[in-house]
C-alpha cells in the first residue's frame, strides 16, 4: 500500500484524474520506499489547465492587486502553521536533511509575505510630458497566462519565486512540477485553494517533462514560461518557445567557487565551504563545487577541511544528527560516480570519499561519500562541469588576479565566494566576478528572497526570480498618454 494518495492534477479548482489513466511513482532516496504515485498526464490535460487558466485570468486580472494581496498573505499564514508537516514531506521526497527543509518551507513563507507586500507596490512611472496640457505615465500589465516548470531539488521555494510574483500581478498558472516531489506540489495547491485563490487562477499538472514540458512549450495559450533546471534543457526551452514568440525567464546550472585568499580567517572558510559544498547533498545551483585557494594557504585550509568532511554524517535527513541526506535517485548516483573517476583519470588527487555509501541502511537508499579532490586544475572537466553532488575540487593559484580568472573561466556565472580580510581586494572581487550573486566572506548559498536571484552567461537568459526583478518576467510595460488639451498635439513635432 502506499502511504499517501495519488497526487492528481488540480485544474480550475478541481482534483482529477489524468486523462491517459498512467500513473508514476514517487519513491523516498532515502530508503527506497514507494510514497505514493503521481498522475503522467498527456497534452490534453494540460490543454485543459490552459483554458481554465485563461477563462480565470480574464477576471482575475481585473481584481485590485492589494485584494489579489490578501490571498498571498492567508496563503503565508497556512504555510507557517504546515510549516513541519511540509518539511518532513519535503525531505521524504527528496532527501535534504529536516533542518534544510524547514528553512526551504521559510523562504516560501518569506515569498508569500514579501509579494503580498507587492499588491501595494506594483508601482510604475510619471513623468513630465514635453507637451503642455498632458499627462504621462507607465503601468504595470498582467502578461496572460505564466507556464512554471520547476526542479526537484527546492520543490516549494522555487515554485513560490515563480508563482506568487504571477499571481499578485494578475496572471493565471499552469505549472508542471518536478516529477520526484509531486506530494509538495499537490500541498502548496491545496494552499492556494484553502487561501481563496478562484478556481483556475493556479492549475497544476503532473507528468514528465518530454510530454507535458513540450506542450507547454508549444501551447498558443501559455504566454510565459519560467524555468528552473539545466542549462541543456534551458537552451531548448529557449529555441522551443522563443520560435512560439513566448517570453521566456531561464534560471540555470551554476559552478560557483569559493575564493580563499592568504589572509582570510580560514576557520571561517572552512564553516562555508562544509555548507556550501554538502548542503542539500551538493544538489543546488549555488553550490560550492571549487575551492580557489591561494597557494600559500592550499595546506592549511586542506588540513583544516578535510577531518570536517570525513566527519559529515550521512543518512536519512529525518534524522536531526544527519549532516548530508541522499542524493535524489540512482541516476544521480551514477552521474557523480562517474564524474569521480573522470577526476581521477584527469590527475587529480581523490583526498577523501569518491564512492558509493551501502553500508547498513544506507544500502536501501541513494548515497555517496562527501568527496574533496586536491590538485585540480582549472581546465579539467570536474572543475569545468556541473555535478550536482558532494563532490568538491580544490583549485590552487599564485594570486588574487588568477583567482578572478579562474573563477571566471567557466561557462557558468551563478554565486561566487570571496574570504579575505582586504578591503581593496573585497571591492575589487565584487567588481570582476563574473557571477548574478556574489558574496563576501560568507558561502556561495543563502540567497534572500527581497533580492534579485539568477546569474550570468550559460546560467541564465537576462531575467531574474526573487525581489521586485521577478516581476519584469510576469508584467508587460504598459505607458499612457492623457491629452486634455483638446486639440492635436504632435510628440517631436509641434514643441520643435
Amino acid at each position: 500500500m502506499h502511504r499517501f494518495e495519488p497526487c492528481l492534477n488540480f485544474i480550475a479548482g478541481e482534483w482529477r484524474e489524468p486523462s491517459t489513466g498512467q500513473y508514476g511513482q514517487n519513491v523516498n532516496p532515502a530508503n527506497g520506499e514507494v510514497l505514493g504515485l503521481w498522475a503522467r498526464s498527456g497534452p490534453g490535460d494540460l490543454d485543459l489547465a490552459v483554458r481554465a487558466a485563461r477563462e480565470a485570468q480574464a477576471s482575475w486580472r481585473l481584481v485590485p492587486a492589494p485584494e489579489r494581496a490578501k490571498v498571498l498573505r492567508r496563503v503565508a499564514d497556512l504555510l507557517r502553521d504546515r510549516k513541519e508537516e511540509l518539511a518532513r514531506t519535503l525531505t521524504m521526497e527528496m532527501g535534504k536533511v529536516i533542518a534544510e527543509a524547514r528553512g526551504e518551507v521559510q523562504e516560501a513563507i518569506d515569498m508569500a509575505e514579501y509579494m503580498a507586500g507587492e499588491g501595494r507596490r506594483l508601482f510604475g512611472q510619471t513623468t513630465p510630458s514635453e507637451l503642455p496640457d498632458k499627462f504621462a505615465m507607465s503601468v504595470r500589465a498582467p502578461v496572460g497566462v505564466v507556464g512554471i516548470i520547476t526542479p526537484w531539488n527546492f520543490p516549494i521555494a522555487i515554485a513560490s519565486w515563480k508563482s506568487l510574483p504571477a499571481i499578485v500581478a494578475g496572471n493565471a498558472v499552469v505549472w508542471k512540477p518536478a516529477e520526484e516531489t509531486p506530494l509538495l506540489a499537490r500541498a502548496f495547491a491545496q494552499i492556494y485553494q484553502e487561501a481563496g485563490l478562484p478556481p483556475g487562477v493556479l492549475n497544476v499538472v503532473f507528468g514528465d517533462g518530454p510530454v507535458v514540458g513540450e506542450a507547454m512549450l508549444d501551447h498558443p495559450g501559455i504566454d510565459v514560461i519560467s524555468f528552473t533546471g539545466s542549462t541543456e534543457t534551458g537552451r531548448h526551452i529557449a529555441s522551443r518557445a522563443g520560435a512560439n514568440l513566448k517570453r521566456v525567464s531561464l534560471e540555470m546550472g551554476g559552478k560557483n567557487a569559493i575564493t580563499v585568499l592568504a589572509d582570510a580567517d580560514l576557520d571561517l572558510a572552512v564553516d562555508a565551504i562544509l555548507w556550501s559544498a554538502y548542503g542539500t547533498s551538493g544538489q543546488r545551483c549555488t553550490a560550492a563545487s571549487r575551492v580557489i585557494v591561494e597557494r600559500a594557504a592550499e595546506a592549511e585550509l586542506l588540513a583544516r577541511l578535510v577531518p570536517r568532511v570525513e566527519a559529515l554524517r550521512v543518512g536519512d535527513g529525518l534524522d536531526p544528527s544527519i549532516d548530508v541526506g541522499p542524493v535524489i535517485h540512482e541516476e544521480a548516483l551514477n552521474k557523480i560516480d562517474g564524474y569521480v573517476r573522470i577526476g581521477v583519470d584527469e590527475g587529480a588527487r581523490l583526498v577523501t570519499g569518491g564512492r558509493r555509501l551501502t553500508e547498513g541502511p544506507l544500502a536501501r537508499g541513494f548515497y555517496y561519500a562527501p568527496t574533496v579532490f586536491a590538485g585540480v586544475q582549472p581546465d579539467m572537466r570536474i572543475a569545468q562541469e556541473e555535478i550536482f553532488g558532494p563532490v568538491l575540487s580544490v583549485i590552487a593559484v599564485d594570486s588574487f588576479e588568477e583567482a578572478i580568472q579562474v573563477n571566471n573561466g567557466v561557462r557558468y556565472g551563478l554565486s561566487a565566494s570571496v574570504f579575505t580580510r582586504d578591503v581593496n581586494r573585497v571591492f575589487r572581487a565584487m567588481r570582476d566576478l563574473d557571477t548574478g550573486i556574489v558574496y563576501v566572506n560568507a558561502g556561495t548559498t543563502g540567497a534572500e528572497i527581497h533580492l534579485p536571484f539568477g546569474g550570468t552567461k550559460a546560467t541564465g537568459n537576462g531575467h531574474r526570480d526573487s525581489g521586485q526583478a521577478a516581476l519584469d518576467v510576469f508584467t508587460e510595460w504598459k505607458t499612457v498618454y492623457v491629452d486634455y488639451s483638446g486639440r492635436l498635439q504632435r510628440a517631436q513635432i509641434d514643441n520643435n
